[in-house]
């Protein structure tokens, strides 16, 4: 080929490619304006004194419609406080207002408490995030040798050490306490690789918790209090379900509330005594037992929007506090938002702001505490009910917009139908459900009971027959309750406000007999029908 044709035909081809990359770049840019059409234009951003009086109102517009009794509501922006208000009553039956003082169980958000303890040890020297927890607790036992080996610190606070979601969440309900779940750990089975994907976990924050002790020679409460309560001057908060249960008593305390779906109506319930499952929340302290006052979780919020800085001091360094902050896996994703997971803090990004935030549910009470560092705006809700998360998100994103002076949209509008035609197609589900459901009688309660065994940490358990009702008897701690019948070979039973079904197992008699006879029961110990711990066999 001569090479001026040569040289023609490599310009054509240079020109192709330049012409493909200008289009493909074109396209780009058309969609990403497609796409932020969904993205309204702002306007004129509101005074301070504008944005709290249009929440206000907001706010008492969600607690009805989500038919919620009491909330604490806070928030500030560039180090003034805006708003630190009680909705509501604590009690219904009382009547007492909630207020900036009033007592709530913050659930997960605790997590971030173990986990800044941990950034405060590294700021001293006395961990790093890299250190295997074997090396620092020798009995460290997960079910796959080669995990318990590697386990590093940082995998025990984000969520991706091969647990099930939630798996051994529930188990403390039946008197078990941590010593206890830290010794369960070997015995679940992992479903996902190692360090393979996301799945919530309260349980891996008891070894986190025990690494702090270890390494502190002091509990996991007094470190809380003297690293964080007395530094962050949160003098109203407490700990574990003793320390909320005290604070009850003297009525500084909102009262817990569950939430409940019947049919396809909200319907909420006061829960007293064993339903407040007071002993869970201790148990599960290091992920789920800080209690505060609105005002006190404030500033717990503002510690994390300064960067670990109260006042003029550092507490934490700004380098252990990004640490803390930075997105370790992908939670979710979609066209208009990323959601990942840091050291316990949720970080979304979306074409708006970039949200540091954390939910928590115990029985009763749920909470959000959140920070954006781009608005230098922080703020906390506190629901003294279950409701899902979904006001509480309503409430943080109206905020938000309006600092950002985007024009009103109904967040919580947007939610409550969602709730409304989720509940409507389930209670069609359970009417279709109840009318296939075969009913099988129960078998002689004279077959089941007994006593039963199991290995260590659970150890034994008993059926026993007290005016012609069965009763269970297990745990540690011996509490009793009744077993009530469901279908079948299973029953339920209800413990520390969490209920337990119970199947039992039946064999053929000995000497060529034909009557079955109780060989063991297994408990499905959660929501997703867990029984991966094996048999309690008759004894």
């Amino acid at each position: 080929m001569p090479k001026k044709v040569k040289f023609v035909n490599n310009m054509i081809q240079s020109m192709k490619r330049v012409l493909t990359a200008v289009i493909l770049i074109a396209a780009i840019f058309s969609t990403n304006a497609q796409t932020d059409k969904n993205i309204p234009s702002r306007q004129q951003v509101l005074s301070d004194e504008e944005i709290v009086a249009g929440l206000n109102s907001y706010i008492e517009q969600v607690r009805s419609d989500w038919k919620i009794p009491g909330m604490g509501v806070t928030l500030m922006k560039d180090g003034k406080v805006l708003l630190m208000k009680g909705y509501g009553v604590k009690d219904y039956a009382t009547g007492e207002k909630v207020d900036k003082s009033t007592l709530f169980q913050i659930g997960s958000v605790s997590k971030s408490f173990t986990s800044a303890l941990i950034a405060s040890l590294v700021d001293e020297g006395l961990l790093h995030w890299e250190d295997t927890v074997k090396n620092i607790l020798p009995d460290f036992e997960m079910y796959d040798p080669w995990v318990s080996e590697n386990m590093q610190i940082k995998d025990l606070t984000s969520h991706r050490t091969g647990l099930k979601e939630q798996a051994g969440t529930y188990i403390p309900n039946m008197g078990y306490d941590r010593d206890d779940i830290y010794r369960m750990l070997k015995l679940m089975k992992p479903v996902y690789t190692f360090r393979g994907d996301y799945q919530y976990n309260n349980i891996t924050f008891i070894p986190a918790a025990k690494i702090i002790e270890k390494v502190t020679g002091k509990s996991w409460e007094d470190n809380v209090r003297e690293r964080i309560f007395e530094p962050l001057g949160m003098t109203h908060s407490t700990l574990n379900g003793e320390g909320f249960s005290e604070v009850m008593k003297t009525g500084g305390a909102a009262l817990p509330y569950e939430f409940v779906r019947n049919g396809k109506q909200m319907q909420v319930n006061p829960l007293y005594g064993d339903e407040q499952a007071l002993w869970w929340l201790t148990v599960i302290g290091p992920a789920g037992s800080v209690c505060c006052t609105p005002e006190d979780l404030l500033k717990w919020a503002e510690f994390h929007l300064n960067n670990g800085k109260v006042g003029d001091k550092q507490v934490i360094s700004e380098k252990q506090m990004n640490y803390l902050h930075r997105g370790v896996t992908i939670t979710s994703q979609n066209g208009g938002r990323t959601n990942l997971y840091g050291h316990s803090w949720f970080i979304e990004q979306t074409r708006k702001c970039r949200i540091y935030y954390h939910t928590g549910t115990t029985w009763g009470m749920t909470t959000l505490c959140f920070f954006v560092p781009e608005l230098n705006v922080c703020g906390t809700v506190q629901v003294n009910s279950e409701a899902p998360s979904e006001p509480r998100h309503a409430i943080m994103r109206r905020a938000l917009d309006m600092f950002m002076g985007y024009p009103d949209y109904d967040y919580n509008k947007e939610y409550l139908d969602d709730w409304y035609a989720t509940a409507a197609k389930r209670a069609e589900r359970d009417s279709a459900a109840a009318a296939e459901r075969v009913v099988e009688p129960a078998p002689e309660l004279r077959k089941i009971a007994g006593k039963y065994g199991k290995e260590a940490p659970f150890g034994d358990a008993s059926v026993t027959l007290e005016n012609g009702k069965p009763f269970i008897t297990i745990g540690p701690k011996g509490w009793k309750r009744e077993l009530k019948h469901v279908n079948g070979n299973k029953y339920n039973f209800r413990m520390d406000g969490w209920g337990f079904d119970i199947t039992f197992l039946f064999e053929e008699g000995t000497a060529g007999s034909s009557m079955k006879s109780a060989y063991g029961f297994e408990i499905a110990w959660g929501e997703g029908e867990e029984k991966d711990f094996g048999i309690w066999r008759r004894k």
